[in-house]
């Protein structure tokens, strides 16, 4: 025996986050069980897989299995399975550190969490399960060998900042967590994790649906005739849930599937439980959870639903399943018809694995649209958790663009509190309106406030207002809906006018573009650097001037985004409107009309354009020129 110890510390967040963990009060500690057992369960599945995927992979699959061994007087529980098990370096990764994103974000909650079900929802948002053992140990000890190595290793810690990993040269297959446990105490509400009665009734609840059985040694009482004995037991009924008719499985069954499954702590909003029949045949039962997951938004987060084959165990997200946009669903697809030792590559290629993802897709927009329809409450918390996600369909998926439409919900100037469909809008659209109209911006008040809104709220014209980022690029890809063409306010000639006031209004226009032709040549040549064009406004009502794009232009928005993924643009010069009825330009004209100071009117003429950046929350291209002139202008009035 040669056995090498090394004392390490924890990551610093792993650290904070074991600490909250170990010294706050939950009001169910019995999950540490649920997620060691749903570790373990993973090993097995891990291991089958393996040694499909690598015929030279010595194991032997014959008996996997979970066992779980208790000892009273020591009060120690052990949770062992057979499975892949970790490697020295797999364990300082998986289990010293927290190599996620999101970490910091996630103690942050954890902290201003304001009761233990809060905390417990985002501590099983985040899958740190293993952590939960410090719940109810003192002492974590677990010894593993990967399959295929001679060697294994063996993690202790009691969790306040240092874990100890030791070499063994000798070690069983796979991974074995042995719990030190507490004291037990009534008052910290700690059952006694050593009594049988105890573990089969948390088996029961959380883990009865495992696929492999999970195994306990149990004591049975001598008599008079006959001495005591011991039996080994399995725990679990290691019923697949989603292969039992639907009206047979309790809701409580499939809320505690979806939790071992996600690593969520809450209920899911939403379960679809579904059957394809025909040529293919297949069993799906997925959820829709009702918080969406910190890594949402990560590129490194989780994608894709576990597929099984015939019951077997082929691999956890499965991303050919599920399209991106989709990245939140949860759940099980059990296909009867593809092979057992298929790839990654050869999977995401499969016509049948393609047909089977379309039929999901499509039962899981049904979903929402149903939602929508008939529990409102329920759907607007579906699009407030993942809208922004599902926008990102309307680019991906054209197949189901028309769905996705329809189950879209965005704010609109129509109703402060409530979000509104594009149907909605469409059925309050004025007579002779042939466009819908949106305005894009970083929040509901920056664009209510934006003078391209000031003809269409003077109009009582209603406007779309979208502020996520991927608003700014779906709605250039759709184009339209039922017809009517999606319009920006900030893009184009605006002419909201009827044709009488037109025809009455035409005169007067005239005019201005008369009065106005020297002072828009001047300035276009002023600002030639930053703008392509200076006109008349028809879409100011108050606001001195705005700067606008032609209806083909590229956002600016859309623009920084290209940039900052890596994308070089164009840059893209835009129009600055001025408003011929405010005193600021009117003023301007006269002092150019009469030969003013050339450098005064130019700078005037810049702060002019600057203030109308700002205006709609853009960027000014030299902040410290823009605040020295303004400063300068300011200073000549006192």
């Amino acid at each position: 025996m040669n056995d090498r110890a090394e004392t390490l510390e924890f990551q610093a967040e792993a650290r904070q986050l074991l600490r909250l963990m170990v010294h706050s009060i939950y009001s169910n500690k019995d999950v540490f069980l649920r997620e060691l057992i749903s570790n373990a369960s993973d090993a097995l599945d891990k291991l089958r897989l393996a040694s499909m995927v690598d015929k030279d992979l010595a194991v032997d699959t014959g008996d996997l299995h979970i066992a779980i061994e208790v000892d009273k007087d020591a009060r120690t529980l052990t949770v062992r399975d057979n499975g892949i098990g970790m490697s020295r370096d797999e364990v300082v990764s998986v289990i010293g550190t927290i190599a996620k994103s999101g970490t910091a974000e996630l103690l942050r909650q954890l902290r201003e969490a304001k009761d233990a079900g809060a905390s417990q929802e985002l501590i099983g948002q985040f899958g740190v399960g293993f952590y939960a053992a410090f719940m109810v140990a003192e002492r974590v000890e677990l010894v593993t060998r990967r399959a295929g190595e001679s060697g294994g290793t063996r993690w202790e810690s009691t969790g306040e900042g240092t874990y100890t990993i030791t070499e063994l040269d000798d070690a069983a297959q796979g991974t074995a967590v042995t719990l030190h446990l507490k004291p037990a105490d009534a008052d910290d509400n700690l059952h006694d994790y050593t009594a049988e009665w105890t573990i089969r009734e948390i088996v029961k609840r959380y883990s009865d649906f495992i696929a492999h059985p999970i195994r306990m040694t149990v004591e049975r009482p001598g008599t008079d005739d006959a001495p005591a004995t011991t039996e080994t037991v399995t725990l679990n009924s290691m019923k697949a849930l989603w292969a039992r008719p639907r009206g047979e499985v309790e809701p409580a069954e499939y809320h505690e599937f979806y939790k071992h499954v996600s690593h969520d702590w809450a209920d899911p909003l939403e379960t679809i439980h579904m059957r394809g029949e025909g040529t293919f045949e297949y069993e799906a039962l997925l959820f829709i959870p009702t918080h969406a997951p910190l890594d949402l938004f990560s590129p490194q987060g989780r994608r894709g639903v576990q597929l099984y084959v015939k019951r077997v165990f082929i691999m956890d997200d499965c991303d050919a399943l599920m399209p991106n946009y989709l990245r939140f669903i949860k759940g099980v697809v059990d296909a009867h018809d593809l092979s057992l030792n298929i790839s990654r590559e050869i999977l995401q290629q499969d016509r049948q694995i393609r047909a089977v993802r379309r039929r999901l897709v499509k039962k899981i927009l049904a979903t929402v649209k149903e939602l929508k329809t008939d529990q409102p409450e329920r759907y607007r918390t579906f699009w407030t958790e993942f809208g922004p996600a599902v926008k990102e369909g309307l680019l991906e998926d054209t197949d189901n663009q028309e769905t996705l439409l329809e189950i879209l919900s965005v704010a609109s100037t129509h109703d402060p509190a409530e979000q509104t469909d594009l149907a909605g809008y469409v059925e309050r659209m004025r007579e002779g309106q042939s466009d819908i109209y949106y305005a894009t911006g970083e929040n509901r008040v920056t664009i209510e406030n934006s003078p391209h809104m000031e003809a269409f709220r003077a109009k009582g014209y209603e406007v779309l207002l979208l502020t996520d980022p991927v608003d700014e690029v779906w709605v250039e890809r759709v184009g339209s809906y039922a017809g009517k063409t999606l319009r920006s306010v900030a893009k184009g000639q605006v002419d909201l006018d009827t044709e009488q006031e037109r025809t009455e209004a035409e005169a007067e226009r005239e005019r201005q573009r008369t009065e106005y032709a020297d002072l828009l040549g001047w300035m276009g040549t002023v600002l030639a650097d930053n703008v392509k064009e200076v006109r008349l406004s028809s879409r100011l009502t108050t606001s001195p001037a705005c700067v606008v794009g032609d209806a083909h232009d590229i956002t600016p928005t859309l623009e920084k985004m290209y940039r900052a993924m890596g994308q070089e643009v164009p840059k893209v010069k835009r129009i600055l409107e001025i408003n011929p009825s405010h005193p600021l330009v009117t003023g301007l004209r006269k002092a150019h009309e009469q030969g003013g100071s050339g450098d005064a009117l130019a700078e005037t003429a810049e702060l002019l354009y600057g203030t109308a950046l700002l205006a709609e929350g853009g960027d000014l291209a030299d902040p410290s020129r823009f605040a020295r002139i303004l400063a300068d202008r300011l200073a000549r009035t006192l």
